[in-house]
C-alpha cells in the first residue's frame, strides 16, 4: 500500500511539474512559441531562438538558470526516489535469499546503478565534442560521491552514532561524556578495517590512468585509459567474490576466535579460583589439578558428570559468546571423555587441560609474548582473546519475521521495488544531464562543481539516511554496518563508476583531463582509508578531520584548476 501511494505521488509529481514548466515560458521552454505558431516563419525563428533541445523530444526544458535550477530539483528528486527504491528492494532480496550471490553481487551493483547510469548517460550524448563536455558531469558525480560519503556522512555517523569510549571500544547505549573530542566516538570490529583497506586499494586504477599525466606523455594515455578500464573491471569481479564468501570467512573466524576464549576462559577462571594449575616450568602442577577435581566432583565419585560440569560453567561468564551452557557441557564432555563413557576421570581431566594449554601456545597471537610461566601466558592469552572477540564483533543476524512468513509476497515486493528504481534512474539520467550542463552554460559555473554538489545529494540520500540512522542506534554493531556500508559504496564507485566512465573514454575517444579531479578522490580515500584500516576506534576529533576535507577538496580542483591551469 505504501508503495502504490508513492508511486501515485510520483505521477502527479511529475505531472505537475511538467505543467508548471510549460506554463513558465519565460523560464522553460517546450520548443514551441504558441504566441507566433500562426506563421511558419516566426515558428522556426522562436525554435532557433530557443538554445536548448528537449530530451526524448517532450521533456522541458530552459536556457535560463532559474528553470534549469528548477529542472535539476525536479530531476533530482526523481533519481533520489530511485535509489530509494532500488536500496529497499535489494533489502528485501537480501532478508529472503540471504548474502551470498545476491548481498555480494547483486546488493552493490545495484546500490551504484544511479550513479553508473548518470556517468553513461553523460558521454553518450550527441557528437564528441557534445560528450566531452557533458562527460565533466560524470566525473563530478563520480567524485562528489567519493569525497560526500567520506566526509559529511562519514562525520556526521561518527557524531551522530557517538558513545563513551573505553580505551578502543565504544560502551553501547551509553553517552555520558557530551563532545569530548577523545573520550567520546563510535567503535568498529575489524571487518570494517578489512572493508576500509580494500577500499584504498580500490583507487589503483586512477592512479593507472593518471601515470601518463604524470610523466607529461599524450601517447600512451589510450593505452593507459584501457590498462585502467580492465583493472577497474578485475577489481569489480574480485570485490564482488569478496562479497560473496567474506559470510563465510567471517563465521568461521568467529567461531575459531569463540574456541579459543573459551578455552582460554575455561582454564583462565580455574586458576582464579583454585590457584596455580602449571609449575614455573610448564608441567601440570598434579596436586592442583587433583584439588580443582575434587572441587568440581560433587558427589565423591571420582568422575566428573555432565551435571557437575554445568553447575561449574553457569558460573563462568561468557554470556557475549552467544553460545548456550548445554552446549559448552557437550564441547568440555566431547574434548575430555575420550573413552566415552558420558563421564571425565582424574587422568582424562589431566589430559584434557594439557591438550587445551598445548592447543593455545601453537595459536598464540603475535602480540602475547610466550612467557616462562604458563599462567602467566594463559591471563595475556584471555585477555588478548576476549579483545578479539570484541573486535570481530557478533555475527547473528536478526531476521526479518514478515520475510520469513511471507517469502512469496516479498519477493514480488523486492521484484517491483527493483524494476521501477531501475526504470525511473534510466528516464531520468539523460534529463538530469541535461539540466545540469545548461545550468552550467546560465550560470558560467562549470558542471564539475555543479554536479560534485548537487547530484550526489539525489543519488547518495539514501545511503546517507540510512547510514545516519544505523549510526543513531549508538552500538558498536551498528556502528561497523554503518562505517562497511560507506566504504562499500566508496569502493564500488571506484570499481564499477570508474569502469563505465573509462569504457565511455576509451569507446568515445574522449580526452582524459581530469587530473585535479582524479587527485581529490586519492587524497580523500587514502587519508579516510587509512584511517579506517588501522584503528577500530573513532574519537570526535577524527569527524573534524573528515568534515574538513569536504571544503579542502572543492578548494583544491579550484586552484589546481583555475590558477595553476591543470585543466
Amino acid at each position: 500500500m505504501a508503495m502504490t501511494n508513492r508511486i501515485i505521488s510520483l505521477s502527479l509529481f511529475l505531472f505537475l511539474s511538467v505543467a508548471a514548466a510549460r506554463n513558465l515560458p519565460s523560464l522553460i521552454s517546450d520548443g514551441l512559441d504558441n504566441n507566433n505558431a500562426s506563421s511558419l516563419r516566426s515558428l522556426a525563428t522562436a525554435k532557433s531562438a530557443s538554445s536548448c533541445d528537449e530530451t526524448y523530444g517532450f521533456m522541458p526544458c530552459t536556457s535560463t538558470w532559474e528553470g534549469n535550477l528548477f529542472l535539476i530539483l525536479v530531476y533530482g528528486y526523481f533519481m533520489y526516489t530511485a535509489a530509494t527504491f532500488l536500496s529497499n528492494g535489494s533489502e528485501l532480496l537480501l532478508e529472503i535469499l540471504g548474502p551470498g550471490i545476491v548481498g555480494g553481487l547483486f546488493l552493490p551493483v545495484l546500490g551504484a546503478l544511479p550513479d553508473a547510469l548518470l556517468i553513461l548517460v553523460s558521454g553518450l550524448s550527441g557528437s564528441t565534442s557534445t560528450a566531452q563536455s557533458q562527460v565533466s558531469v560524470g566525473m563530478g558525480l563520480l567524485a562528489g560521491s567519493t569525497v560526500m560519503l567520506l566526509t559529511v556522512i562519514w562525520g556526521a555517523s561518527v557524531i551522530v552514532g557517538k558513545t563513551d569510549l573505553r580505551g578502543s571500544i565504544a560502551i553501547d547505549e551509553t553517552d555520558t561524556k557530551g563532545f569530548s573530542l577523545t573520550g567520546s566516538g563510535v567503535s568498529t570490529d575489524i571487518w570494517t578495517s578489512y572493508a576500509a583497506r580494500i577500499m584504498v586499494v580500490s583507487v589503483i586504477p586512477f592512479i593507472v590512468v593518471q601515470v601518463p599525466q604524470v610523466i607529461n606523455s599524450t601517447s600512451g594515455r589510450r593505452i593507459a585509459i584501457l590498462i585502467g578500464l580492465i583493472l577497474s573491471l578485475l577489481f569489480l569481479g574480485s570485490y564482488c567474490l569478496y562479497q560473496i564468501v567474506q559470510p563465510w570467512i567471517q563465521k568461521r573466524k568467529v567461531a575459531f576466535v569463540k574456541n579459543k576464549k573459551f578455552y582460554s576462559g575455561f582454564l583462565h577462571l580455574l586458576k582464579t579460583r583454585y590457584g596455580k594449575l602449571f609449575t614455573h616450568d610448564g608441567k601440570l602442577n598434579e596436586e592442583a589439578a587433583k584439588r580443582i577435581f575434587e572441587a568440581l566432583d560433587v558427589n565423591h565419585d571420582e568422575h566428573l558428570s555432565p551435571t557437575e560440569l554445568r553447575a561449574f560453567i553457569i558460573g563462568m561468564e561468557f554470556e557475549d559468546l552467544k553460545v548456550g551452557v548445554d552446549d559448552l557441557v557437550n564441547r568440555v564432555m566431547k574434548e575430555f571423555d575420550t573413552n566415552p563413557d558420558s563421564q571425565i576421570s582424574f587422568d582424562e581431566f589431566k589430559s584434557g587441560v594439557a591438550k587445551w594449554v598445548d592447543y593455545l601456545k601453537s595459536s598464540r597471537p603475535r602480540n602475547v609474548a610466550p612467557h616462562a610461566e604458563t599462567m602467566k601466558y594463559l591471563t595475556d592469552l584471555h585477555e588478548e582473546s576476549h579483545r578479539q572477540h570484541e573486535l570481530l564483533g557478533d555475527d547473528e543476524d536478526v531476521a526479518d519475521e514478515d520475510a520469513e512468513r511471507n517469502p512469496k509476497k516479498t519477493a514480488i515486493k523486492a521484484v517491483l521495488l527493483l524494476l521501477l528504481g531501475t526504470v525511473i534512474a534510466a528516464a531520468f539520467a539523460d534529463p538530469l544531464v541535461d539540466a545540469v550542463d545548461n545550468f552550467s552554460s546560465a550560470t558560467s559555473i562549470p558542471t564539475f562543481f555543479i554536479s560534485f554538489i548537487a547530484l550526489p545529494l539525489a543519488t547518495n540520500s539514501s545511503e546517507a539516511v540510512s547510514a545516519i540512522i544505523f549510526a543513531s542506534r549508538k552500538t558498536r554493531k551498528t556502528a561497523s554496518l554503518t562505517f562497511s556500508e560507506l566504504y562499500g559504496a566508496v569502493t564500488m564507485n571506484n570499481v564499477l563508476c570508474l569502469s563505465v566512465f573509462l569504457a565511455l573514454v576509451y569507446i568515445r575517444g574522449l580526452t582524459w583531463d581530469f587530473s585535479s579531479e582524479v587527485l581529490i578522490i586519492l587524497v580523500v580515500c587514502i587519508v579516510m582509508g587509512l584511517l579506517g584500516s588501522f584503528r577500530t576506534a573513532f574519537p570526535l576529533w577524527t569527524a573534524i578531520i573528515a568534515f574538513a576535507l569536504y571544503p579542502i577538496s572543492l578548494l583544491l580542483v579550484y586552484v589546481l584548476d583555475y590558477i595553476c591551469g591543470w585543466s
